[in-house]
Protein backbone atom coordinates (compact mmCIF):
# COMPACT_ATOMS: atom_id res chain seq x y z
CA UNK A 1 0.00 0.00 0.00
CA UNK A 2 0.94 3.05 -0.68
CA UNK A 3 2.60 6.15 1.42
CA UNK A 4 0.05 8.65 1.45
CA UNK A 5 2.56 11.28 3.40
CA UNK A 6 5.31 10.35 0.38
CA UNK A 7 2.63 11.12 -1.89
CA UNK A 8 1.40 14.34 -0.21
CA UNK A 9 4.97 15.26 -0.14
CA UNK A 10 5.62 15.54 -3.50
CA UNK A 11 3.32 17.52 -4.51
CA UNK A 12 4.36 20.99 -5.26
CA UNK A 13 0.98 22.59 -3.39
CA UNK A 14 2.16 20.52 -0.27
CA UNK A 15 4.76 23.08 1.03
CA UNK A 16 3.07 23.29 4.74
CA UNK A 17 3.54 19.98 5.38
CA UNK A 18 7.08 19.70 4.11
CA UNK A 19 7.46 22.38 6.64
CA UNK A 20 5.44 20.37 9.24
CA UNK A 21 7.27 16.86 9.01
CA UNK A 22 10.93 18.78 8.82
CA UNK A 23 10.21 21.12 11.90
CA UNK A 24 8.69 17.67 13.95
CA UNK A 25 11.80 16.42 12.98
CA UNK A 26 14.23 18.52 14.22
CA UNK A 27 12.55 19.26 17.27
CA UNK A 28 12.31 15.39 18.11
CA UNK A 29 16.19 15.32 18.98
CA UNK A 30 15.08 18.61 21.29
CA UNK A 31 11.98 16.62 22.58
CA UNK A 32 14.03 13.35 23.46
CA UNK A 33 16.94 15.18 25.14
CA UNK A 34 14.87 17.46 27.42
CA UNK A 35 12.09 15.13 28.02
CA UNK A 36 14.50 12.53 29.18
CA UNK A 37 15.31 15.66 31.82
CA UNK A 38 11.69 16.21 32.36
CA UNK A 39 10.94 12.41 33.23
CA UNK A 40 14.22 11.98 35.29
CA UNK A 41 13.64 14.93 37.31
CA UNK A 42 9.97 14.24 37.86
CA UNK A 43 8.53 17.61 36.38
CA UNK A 44 5.98 16.92 33.84
CA UNK A 45 3.53 18.41 35.80
CA UNK A 46 5.64 21.28 35.99
CA UNK A 47 6.35 21.15 32.52
CA UNK A 48 2.23 20.75 31.70
CA UNK A 49 2.08 24.04 33.71
CA UNK A 50 4.37 25.88 31.68
CA UNK A 51 2.49 24.72 28.39
CA UNK A 52 -0.81 25.73 29.15
CA UNK A 53 0.31 28.95 30.43
CA UNK A 54 2.01 29.92 26.91
CA UNK A 55 -1.98 30.16 25.97
CA UNK A 56 -1.89 33.60 27.94
CA UNK A 57 0.73 35.17 25.35
CA UNK A 58 -0.68 33.23 22.20
CA UNK A 59 -4.16 35.44 23.33
CA UNK A 60 -2.40 38.57 24.15
CA UNK A 61 -0.55 38.32 20.76
CA UNK A 62 -3.53 38.18 18.88
CA UNK A 63 -5.17 40.49 20.70
CA UNK A 64 -2.36 42.99 20.23
CA UNK A 65 -2.37 42.32 16.27
CA UNK A 66 -5.77 42.70 15.70
CA UNK A 67 -6.80 45.02 17.71
CA UNK A 68 -4.01 47.26 19.02
CA UNK A 69 -2.40 46.91 14.88
CA UNK A 70 1.04 45.55 16.57
CA UNK A 71 1.78 44.03 12.94
CA UNK A 72 4.73 42.08 14.11
CA UNK A 73 2.82 40.26 17.26
CA UNK A 74 3.27 36.94 16.50
CA UNK A 75 1.40 33.94 18.59
CA UNK A 76 4.66 31.81 18.22
CA UNK A 77 6.63 34.30 20.52
CA UNK A 78 3.69 35.57 22.69
CA UNK A 79 3.68 31.72 23.60
CA UNK A 80 7.34 31.80 24.44
CA UNK A 81 7.65 34.85 26.45
CA UNK A 82 4.15 33.67 28.47
CA UNK A 83 6.15 29.97 28.89
CA UNK A 84 9.41 31.26 29.76
CA UNK A 85 8.28 33.85 32.37
CA UNK A 86 5.69 30.94 33.78
CA UNK A 87 8.94 28.35 34.11
CA UNK A 88 11.03 31.11 36.12
CA UNK A 89 7.76 31.86 38.66
CA UNK A 90 6.94 28.36 39.10
CA UNK A 91 10.78 27.62 40.02
CA UNK A 92 11.04 30.70 41.90
CA UNK A 93 8.20 29.62 43.96
CA UNK A 94 9.34 25.85 44.00
CA UNK A 95 12.79 27.11 45.27
CA UNK A 96 11.91 29.31 47.68
CA UNK A 97 9.39 26.85 48.92
CA UNK A 98 7.49 29.62 49.88
CA UNK A 99 3.91 27.51 48.93
CA UNK A 100 3.10 24.29 48.06
CA UNK A 101 4.23 23.23 45.16
CA UNK A 102 1.40 21.52 43.40
CA UNK A 103 -1.05 24.66 44.26
CA UNK A 104 1.40 27.19 42.45
CA UNK A 105 1.19 24.59 39.47
CA UNK A 106 -2.22 25.03 39.71
CA UNK A 107 -2.92 28.20 39.83
CA UNK A 108 -0.22 28.84 36.87
CA UNK A 109 -1.81 26.58 34.40
CA UNK A 110 -5.39 27.76 34.89
CA UNK A 111 -4.35 31.42 34.96
CA UNK A 112 -2.12 31.10 31.62
CA UNK A 113 -5.48 29.63 30.32
CA UNK A 114 -7.78 31.79 31.50
CA UNK A 115 -6.20 35.06 29.77
CA UNK A 116 -5.62 33.47 27.19
CA UNK A 117 -9.28 32.91 26.82
CA UNK A 118 -10.30 36.38 27.36
CA UNK A 119 -8.00 38.12 25.01
CA UNK A 120 -8.76 36.18 22.32
CA UNK A 121 -12.62 37.25 23.44
CA UNK A 122 -12.06 40.38 23.15
CA UNK A 123 -10.61 40.54 19.66
CA UNK A 124 -13.95 41.64 17.23
CA UNK A 125 -12.23 40.23 14.21
CA UNK A 126 -14.47 37.40 12.99
CA UNK A 127 -12.77 34.20 12.10
CA UNK A 128 -9.90 34.14 15.16
CA UNK A 129 -9.55 31.40 17.10
CA UNK A 130 -7.05 29.39 19.51
CA UNK A 131 -8.44 26.05 18.38
CA UNK A 132 -5.25 25.49 16.06
CA UNK A 133 -3.02 26.53 18.94
CA UNK A 134 -4.88 23.82 21.36
CA UNK A 135 -4.53 21.21 19.31
CA UNK A 136 -2.27 21.79 16.79
CA UNK A 137 -2.45 21.70 12.69
CA UNK A 138 -0.04 21.24 10.32
CA UNK A 139 -2.06 23.95 7.93
CA UNK A 140 -0.45 27.08 9.80
CA UNK A 141 3.39 25.10 9.78
CA UNK A 142 4.38 28.22 8.01
CA UNK A 143 9.00 28.80 6.39
CA UNK A 144 8.86 31.25 9.50
CA UNK A 145 7.86 29.02 12.10
CA UNK A 146 10.49 26.74 10.51
CA UNK A 147 13.14 29.12 11.11
CA UNK A 148 12.26 29.64 14.92
CA UNK A 149 11.78 26.08 15.45
CA UNK A 150 15.26 25.55 13.66
CA UNK A 151 16.58 28.78 16.03
CA UNK A 152 15.10 27.98 19.39
CA UNK A 153 16.34 24.10 19.18
CA UNK A 154 19.77 25.01 18.35
CA UNK A 155 20.02 27.01 21.12
CA UNK A 156 18.29 24.37 23.89
CA UNK A 157 20.54 21.69 22.06
CA UNK A 158 23.91 23.80 22.76
CA UNK A 159 22.55 24.70 26.33
CA UNK A 160 22.26 20.61 26.11
CA UNK A 161 26.19 20.07 25.27
CA UNK A 162 27.67 22.87 27.49
CA UNK A 163 25.56 21.46 30.72
CA UNK A 164 24.65 18.12 30.27
CA UNK A 165 26.77 17.00 33.50
CA UNK A 166 25.51 19.43 35.44
CA UNK A 167 21.82 18.80 34.48
CA UNK A 168 22.13 15.20 35.48
CA UNK A 169 23.64 15.95 38.90
CA UNK A 170 20.21 18.09 39.35
CA UNK A 171 18.05 15.37 38.05
CA UNK A 172 19.45 12.28 40.24
CA UNK A 173 20.63 13.96 43.51
CA UNK A 174 20.59 17.75 44.43
CA UNK A 175 22.47 17.64 47.62
CA UNK A 176 25.23 15.99 45.38
CA UNK A 177 25.03 18.53 42.80
CA UNK A 178 25.48 20.77 45.80
CA UNK A 179 28.64 18.75 47.65
CA UNK A 180 30.49 19.07 44.06
CA UNK A 181 29.60 22.98 43.78
CA UNK A 182 26.79 22.88 40.57
CA UNK A 183 24.64 25.79 41.15
CA UNK A 184 21.30 23.93 41.80
CA UNK A 185 18.81 26.96 41.77
CA UNK A 186 20.40 27.98 38.55
CA UNK A 187 20.32 24.87 36.58
CA UNK A 188 16.96 24.13 38.13
CA UNK A 189 15.58 27.41 36.30
CA UNK A 190 17.36 27.21 32.97
CA UNK A 191 16.10 23.12 33.17
CA UNK A 192 12.58 24.63 33.08
CA UNK A 193 13.31 27.70 30.95
CA UNK A 194 14.39 24.95 28.63
CA UNK A 195 11.27 23.01 28.91
CA UNK A 196 9.44 26.06 28.13
CA UNK A 197 10.97 26.42 24.87
CA UNK A 198 10.64 23.09 23.86
CA UNK A 199 6.83 22.81 24.67
CA UNK A 200 6.54 25.75 22.29
CA UNK A 201 8.91 24.42 19.34
CA UNK A 202 6.14 21.86 18.13
CA UNK A 203 2.72 23.65 19.71
CA UNK A 204 2.18 24.59 15.97
CA UNK A 205 2.13 21.35 14.87
CA UNK A 206 0.24 19.11 18.11
CA UNK A 207 -1.38 22.05 20.10
CA UNK A 208 -0.49 23.13 23.63
CA UNK A 209 -3.26 20.52 25.07
CA UNK A 210 -1.01 17.55 23.62
CA UNK A 211 2.88 19.01 23.37
CA UNK A 212 3.23 17.81 26.73
CA UNK A 213 2.43 13.72 26.07
CA UNK A 214 5.14 13.84 22.84
CA UNK A 215 7.67 15.78 25.35
CA UNK A 216 7.71 12.62 28.23
CA UNK A 217 5.59 9.59 26.45
CA UNK A 218 8.80 8.57 24.13
CA UNK A 219 11.14 9.12 27.37
CA UNK A 220 8.91 7.10 29.52
CA UNK A 221 9.09 4.02 26.66
CA UNK A 222 12.82 4.44 26.48
CA UNK A 223 13.40 4.19 30.17
CA UNK A 224 12.01 0.98 30.42
CA UNK A 225 14.61 -0.37 27.51
CA UNK A 226 17.78 2.12 27.42
CA UNK A 227 20.99 1.52 29.08
CA UNK A 228 21.96 4.96 30.89
CA UNK A 229 20.90 8.15 30.47
CA UNK A 230 22.68 9.29 27.04
CA UNK A 231 20.92 5.86 25.48
CA UNK A 232 17.67 6.76 26.69
CA UNK A 233 17.66 10.21 24.86
CA UNK A 234 19.01 8.51 21.46
CA UNK A 235 15.93 6.03 21.54
CA UNK A 236 13.35 8.83 22.79
CA UNK A 237 14.59 10.82 19.84
CA UNK A 238 14.06 8.00 17.38
CA UNK A 239 10.59 7.36 18.96
CA UNK A 240 9.16 11.17 18.54
CA UNK A 241 10.69 10.93 14.99
CA UNK A 242 8.93 7.65 14.48
CA UNK A 243 5.64 8.79 15.89
CA UNK A 244 5.39 11.92 14.14
CA UNK A 245 5.75 10.45 10.56
CA UNK A 246 3.30 7.31 11.93
CA UNK A 247 1.24 10.42 12.90
CA UNK A 248 1.18 12.28 9.94
CA UNK A 249 0.62 8.94 7.85
CA UNK A 250 -2.76 8.14 9.69
CA UNK A 251 -3.71 11.64 9.44
CA UNK A 252 -3.69 11.74 5.81
CA UNK A 253 -4.75 8.34 5.07
CA UNK A 254 -8.16 8.56 7.75
CA UNK A 255 -8.54 12.31 7.05
CA UNK A 256 -7.98 13.15 10.68
CA UNK A 257 -6.28 16.03 12.12
CA UNK A 258 -2.21 15.59 12.88
CA UNK A 259 -1.76 16.41 16.48
CA UNK A 260 -4.12 13.99 18.32
CA UNK A 261 -3.25 11.72 16.16
CA UNK A 262 1.08 11.70 16.61
CA UNK A 263 -0.26 11.94 20.46
CA UNK A 264 -2.74 8.82 19.76
CA UNK A 265 0.27 6.70 18.24
CA UNK A 266 2.55 8.06 21.02
CA UNK A 267 -0.46 6.65 23.95
CA UNK A 268 -1.23 3.37 22.18
CA UNK A 269 2.54 2.78 21.96
CA UNK A 270 3.19 3.77 25.63
CA UNK A 271 0.39 1.52 26.96
CA UNK A 272 1.21 -1.48 24.92
CA UNK A 273 4.85 -1.18 26.05
CA UNK A 274 3.16 -1.02 29.89
CA UNK A 275 0.93 -4.41 28.61
CA UNK A 276 3.38 -6.21 27.08
CA UNK A 277 5.88 -5.73 30.40
CA UNK A 278 3.02 -6.69 32.99
CA UNK A 279 2.76 -10.05 31.03
CA UNK A 280 5.89 -10.80 30.71
CA UNK A 281 6.36 -10.29 34.66
CA UNK A 282 3.50 -12.34 35.70
CA UNK A 283 5.35 -15.55 35.61
CA UNK A 284 8.39 -14.28 37.63
CA UNK A 285 5.72 -12.93 39.94
CA UNK A 286 3.75 -16.24 40.44
CA UNK A 287 6.89 -17.87 40.78
CA UNK A 288 7.62 -15.78 44.05
CA UNK A 289 4.45 -15.98 45.39
CA UNK A 290 4.50 -20.13 45.18
CA UNK A 291 8.16 -19.89 46.94
CA UNK A 292 6.81 -17.35 49.68
CA UNK A 293 3.84 -19.63 50.26
CA UNK A 294 6.12 -23.11 50.47
CA UNK A 295 8.44 -21.05 52.90
CA UNK A 296 5.26 -20.11 55.29
CA UNK A 297 3.91 -23.86 55.15
CA UNK A 298 7.76 -25.51 55.28
CA UNK A 299 8.04 -27.04 58.81
CA UNK A 300 10.72 -24.97 61.04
Amino acid sequence: MASQLLEALGSPLNGFLRHALIAGLLASALFGMVGTYVVTKRITYIAGAIAHCALGGIGFALFARYELGWEKADPLYGALIAALGAALLIGAVVLSRSEREDTVIGATWATGMAIGFLFVKMVRRGGVSIESWLFGDINFVSRNDLWTVAILGAAVLILILLFHRQFVAVCFDEEFARARGVNVPFFYLLLLCMSAVTVVVLVRLVGIIMVIALLTLPSAISSRFARGLSGMMAWATILCALFLVVGLELSLRWNMIAGPSIILVAAISYFSILLIGKIQNRPALFKKRGQQQGKEQSPT
